[in-house]
């Protein structure tokens, strides 16, 4: 196998050479391949996140499909009380969302009790992390969890690096910036799951121009997490 230290990036490095390092890291210490990453999932459905102390909710837009496809499921039940949703290669999003559900599973047969949330972003972290330290492409996919436990309504988002963020409100996918932008203006803590769903429409309508269709999720403290 060629040790040519000129090889583009996506071809395959040697593992037994510490040379292998340019393929991965550009100018100013950037992960290359992880940037790339970002960039995908910047070009994704743009998709949102907002909690409160009583409901967390998810929304994603729902790209116009040709005519006789069905669109891509974009809401996602991993447990009875976590949802998630995700902006990005819509394969890589669906790999991710089972890796978690699978991980949730093992935890309610292992304890006989649901996994909490931080656990379960965690391992997702760990998971996406490995890919950047392999010779694996990382997953052109960020996640948003939403969920409830003993620590009350929980919400995260998570990028293709690993790194994990938690918070009330994330915008993810295309033109995030101008949907978090609405989100920031409108939220509140004391907001109802109507107004909070008339906010997410309004911020994806916003970066769209246009009314579009959108799928969403919530999570409650009493009654877990359901499709809306």
């Amino acid at each position: 196998m060629s040790e040519d230290n000129n090889n583009p990036i996506g071809s395959q490095p040697n593992f037994g050479n510490n040379n292998r390092y340019p393929y991965y890291y550009g100018q100013g210490g950037r992960l290359v391949l992880v940037d790339s990453a970002i960039e995908a999932v910047n070009k994704g459905s743009t998709t949102i996140g907002i909690k409160t102390p009583e409901f967390a909710l998810i929304s994603s837009h729902i790209k116009p499909t040709l005519p006789l496809v069905d669109p891509n499921e974009k809401i996602f039940i991993i447990d009875k009380h976590i949802g998630a949703t995700g902006a990005g290669y819509i394969a890589d999003i669906e790999q991710l969302i089972e890796e978690i559900r699978l991980q949730a599973q093992k935890h309610r047969l292992s304890f006989e009790s649901s996994i909490d949330i931080k656990s379960i972003v965690k391992h997702l972290s760990t998971y996406l992390h490995t890919y950047t330290i392999y010779a694996v492409r990382p997953q052109a996919a960020s996640i948003i969890i939403a969920g409830v436990d003993e620590s009350g309504i929980q919400l995260y988002q998570v990028d293709p690096s690993g790194t994990y963020l938690k918070g009330s409100g994330f915008a993810i996918g295309y033109s995030s910036d101008i949907a978090l932008d609405v989100i920031q203006k409108g939220y509140s803590k004391n907001m109802t799951t109507k107004e909070a769903l008339e906010l997410t429409n309004d911020a994806i309508e916003k970066v769209i121009g246009e009314k579009s269709v959108v799928e969403s999720g919530i999570v409650t403290l009493g009654e877990g997490f359901q499709r809306v």
